[in-house]
């Protein structure tokens, strides 16, 4: 497991930097725990205000021994938004469900699978030359760029290099399939 809370202090004094980087292994343990609420409350919603009163309230955030006192935290009040949510929405005697009320879940926050990543780069560099410089571009832009604009830089049509990333896609899947990794 790993523990955000290395970039805590960091958050604590407003670095965004740091705050990108504590979301970026945050994430997805906030979403698992709002799945339970998916059913009756706007999650993307709840999780947006989660993360603006993670941001402000982060300085409040005092360790308590055990790792990922700030994911806790955030899940906490994620979990308490979605319970007003609730009430909100189905007038003020709206009882949450025992499942409602039950602690926060310990975030489990695990690194990537070592041996996937090793396997996406071994059928990344099988590539042919187009389709892997396409799909490059892609990863590397890392959805800063328009797709017009990386073809305009590899010298590319939009719809050749739109026809290059599926392409790569269809090559990378079946050769993950190769190695008994599906993609759907």
């Amino acid at each position: 497991m790993i523990d955000l809370d290395v970039h805590l202090a960091a958050v604590q004094t407003g670095d965004a930097a740091a705050f990108a980087r504590w979301l970026a292994g945050a994430e997805m343990p906030l979403r698992s725990s709002l799945r339970r609420f998916a059913s009756s409350v706007d999650t993307e919603a709840v999780m947006q205000e989660t993360l603006l009163r993670v941001w402000q309230a982060a300085p409040r955030c005092e360790p308590d021994g055990r790792p990922n006192c700030l994911v806790r935290f955030a899940m906490r009040i994620a979990r308490n938004l979605a319970l007003s949510e609730i009430r909100r929405q189905h007038g003020p005697g709206a009882a949450p469900t025992d499942q409602d009320i039950d602690e926060i879940p310990d975030p489990a926050i695990t690194l990537p699978d070592p041996l996937l990543r090793l396997r996406i780069r071994e059928c990344l560099g099988k590539l042919p030359a187009k389709p892997a410089r396409a799909i490059w571009a892609r990863l590397d832009g890392a959805g800063l760029h328009p797709d017009k604009w990386l073809a305009e830089r590899l010298g590319m049509t939009l719809n050749t290099f739109l026809q290059n990333v599926t392409r790569a896609r269809r090559l990378l899947a079946q050769c993950l399939h190769r190695y008994g990794i599906t993609v759907p």
